[in-house]
């Protein structure tokens, strides 16, 4: 999901009117403050509510990076959802659909506020085929696995090797809904707040399609790559469902 000119795709109707209609809403909608700078929720401890939709958050760019604090904090907020965290350690942003076999894999348990977190010393695919083998949570499947939010883009043939994307495509082989998001980062122009609007951007996106997963809408066989532009609330970029390119660019 991108800027780019109209082009046809195969998702079901139903769902890119309802993504489309998420998207053109925010066109004159209150934009996030920016001089609200506050990253520390409330201290309360994890609850757990069985009644809510269980979502898992993953990265390449490593559990510790603002792109997936800022994504999980805002889920957090929101109250509606049982946030799980299981990233890696570190960076693994090149590391593409690679996984781990002939080393053993050291999983630790992380404080994230308002979530259930592990960290991974492997890849975002070792990641998510653990968090979805049941050895780490005690719910059998996500609702839907988030990965992001990746600095640098990762559209064309970036997405081959892409971490943040090859996460959401691990999820995908397991029959469950996923969308992974990249930030365009400009060395020397971009800045770590800007991680925070992307989550503003995004934010409408990923509660439409978690109401369209309860619905039926949103297909199991469906991997929503969300391409956000370079500073996301001052570049006045439409947003469209359009099929990947294999451009260079």
């Amino acid at each position: 999901m991108r800027p780019s000119g109209a082009k046809a795709n195969f998702l079901p109707p139903g769902l890119v009117s309802n993504l489309q209609d998420v998207l053109s809403s925010r066109k004159g909608a209150p934009q996030n403050d920016k001089n609200d700078d506050s990253t520390e929720p409330n201290s309360d401890p994890v609850e757990v509510d069985d009644t809510k939709p269980v979502v898992l958050v993953t990265n390449a760019d490593g559990i510790e990076s603002p792109g997936l604090t800022y994504l999980v904090d805002a889920l957090v907020r929101l109250g509606l959802y049982n946030v799980n965290v299981c990233a890696p350690q570190s960076d693994e942003s090149m590391a593409g659909h690679s996984f781990t076999l002939k080393e053993s894999i050291a999983v630790t348990s992380a404080e994230i506020h308002g979530a259930t977190a592990y960290e991974v010393s492997g890849t975002p695919v070792d990641c998510v085929s653990l968090a979805l083998s049941g050895a780490l949570f005690s719910w059998s499947k996500p609702m839907l696995v988030i990965s992001g939010i990746n600095k640098g883009s990762s559209c064309g043939h970036h997405m081959f090797y892409s971490g943040v994307v090859a996460g959401a495509r691990e999820s995908l082989f397991s029959g469950v809904p996923s969308i992974s998001i990249s930030l365009d980062w400009k060395k020397g122009e971009s800045q770590e707040s800007d991680f925070k609007d992307a989550v503003g951007v995004c934010l409408p996106l990923i509660n439409a399609a978690l109401r369209d997963i309860e619905k039926g809408v949103f297909p199991k066989c469906c991997l929503l790559h969300v391409e956000i532009p370079k500073s996301p609330l001052t570049n006045k970029v439409c947003f469209i469902v359009t099929l990947e390119a294999l451009s260079s660019h």
